[in-house]
């Protein structure tokens, strides 16, 4: 990076700021010059004239293919070192302040849409989240079904495996073990699902409560009813 300057005072402030890269001071003398080498002029001055004009460049060597063939001038002065005349010549294109802000503002609005397309995932999740937090509130009456069940499926397992021998494999016992299990989750897939309200299905609040009141009294679970219906109307009425 080539640094044109009137004293090396500043340059060596520079160095020692950005220690990794290469900095060649060169006074303003030679300022077209190294323009002439250089593919990318940045300027910042505090010149109330402009440094550059189109006679200044037109004759300078092309930029390299690197940059297009076009040298690219990067004028973020107030006011301007390069002259608009500039951006006539074929050879050189000019970015100034304004340009910059309008890369800015489109930016900024690119960000506000992704923003709010994050937001929209933001919130999408959120209910779900919440959703599965208020299913939780049927929890305790879901726990006390299927240890009704379990108890019930031990009871009788015990008293089948009894009636088989004590000569049957450890192969057997799982299988019927297992027998036992798969049918009792098959038999309570069907109310376990209808003590749901998590705004997952068109299931209503005061189905779900219906539910949870019948399998409460049917299987005497003694839950506390009173404080889970509660906890999931509040839970409904906060929703917007």
């Amino acid at each position: 990076m080539v640094v044109v300057n009137r004293t090396e005072e500043k340059v060596a402030a520079i160095r020692e700021e950005l220690k990794d890269i290469e900095i060649i001071y060169k006074p303003l003398s030679e300022m077209l010059t190294c323009v002439g080498e250089a593919d990318v002029v940045f300027t910042c001055t505090a010149s109330d004239t402009p440094l550059f004009f189109k006679d200044h460049v037109k004759d300078l060597p092309s930029a390299t293919e690197e940059v297009g063939g076009h040298r690219l001038f990067i004028d973020i002065s107030v006011p301007r070192n390069v002259g608009s005349c500039v951006s006539d010549l074929e050879s050189a294109r000019v970015y100034n302040v304004d340009d910059l802000k309008e890369v800015v503002a489109a930016n900024k609005e690119d960000r506000l849409r992704k923003a709010m397309e994050a937001q929209a995932i933001i919130d999408e999740e959120s209910k779900q989240f919440e959703a599965w937090r208020d299913s939780l509130e049927t929890v305790p009456t879901i726990k006390k079904l299927r240890a009704y069940a379990e108890r019930i499926r031990a009871a009788e397992l015990e008293k089948c495996l009894g009636k088989m021998g004590d000569d049957i494999s450890k192969k057997t016992q799982r299988v019927v073990d297992d027998l036992s299990r798969g049918i009792v989750n098959k038999m309570l897939h069907g109310p376990m699902q209808h003590l749901r309200c998590d705004g997952s299905d068109s299931r209503t609040l005061s189905e779900t409560l219906e539910n949870m009141h019948a399998l409460n009294r049917m299987f005497s679970l003694e839950t506390e009813i009173s404080v889970l219906e509660q906890k999931i109307r509040a839970k409904v009425e906060q929703k917007p």
